[in-house]
């Protein structure tokens, strides 16, 4: 069977901004300027890891990417399988080069070493664990540098939306999973407790605003403590 990725970047796209009407901001909602506001952290965190790179492979870009939101210092390339998402992505000119291909077979796209960085943001989590375990391999021979990998903090249950099947999570990962590959684990995105539904990125408290703000200060301190955080970044430096 054809394996298909939209990823469930929902933390801007559609679990924090669906049915509601506010006031916009730059062109977005006032609830999607204060979630672009609380990701600040996160979009500084991966423009600190691209630092210095020239090639960056973007795996699984899906119709939207967090290196919109990062200064543009490389060439990148994003993959995926789904058309559709290339082609909405493509019109938004966040990469230089777009390939439509399975992201599990990644290494017969590109060589060994051809990127500097290989990034998997909000990917491996929609595949079993076995599988992106093989991706992660791949991942770390195609890159030449660095492997930088984001995944919700345990299992974080969701189902398939917007007509798409496969934007089912079917694996959960934890801190221990990574340090056994080698792995530096950082935690991204606030409490984790605070955050719940559909791939565990809503602010399960209400009024919205004020958890939602007790999410963003906590960042720092889940930064350093990924036990406690709602996503986890994991990085591995290559020896070159």
């Amino acid at each position: 069977m054809e394996r298909c990725l939209i990823l469930s970047k929902g933390f801007l796209k559609n679990k924090f901004t669906s049915g509601f009407k506010y006031d916009t901001i730059g062109g977005m909602t006032l609830r999607q300027f204060l979630v672009f506001v609380g990701d600040l952290l996160y979009y500084k965190v991966i423009e600190k890891e691209l630092f210095g790179a020239k090639m960056v492979l973007d795996v699984g870009c899906g119709s939207w990417s967090p290196l919109a939101n990062v200064k543009k210092t490389f060439y990148s390339v994003g993959i995926d399988i789904h058309k559709p998402s290339i082609g909405e992505i493509k019109k938004k000119k966040i990469h230089d080069e777009y390939k439509i291909g399975d992201v599990l077979k990644i290494d017969k796209f590109f060589k060994p070493k051809s990127f500097d960085v290989v990034l998997a943001l909000d990917v491996i989590e929609h595949f079993e664990k076995k599988e992106s375990l093989n991706l992660i391999k791949q991942m770390e021979k195609i890159a030449k540098k660095k492997v930088v990998i984001l995944t919700p903090n345990g299992f974080a249950k969701q189902d398939a939306y917007d007509g798409n099947l496969f934007q089912e999570h079917k694996s959960g990962w934890n801190i221990s999973d990574f340090r056994r590959l080698g792995y530096k684990v950082f935690g991204i995105r606030g409490l984790r407790f605070l955050r719940g539904g559909e791939g565990g990125a809503t602010i399960k408290f209400k009024p919205w605003f004020l958890w939602g703000a007790i999410s963003t200060l906590s960042q720092p301190l889940c930064f350093f403590i990924p036990q406690i955080a709602c996503q986890l970044l994991a990085v591995k430096e290559k020896r070159i």
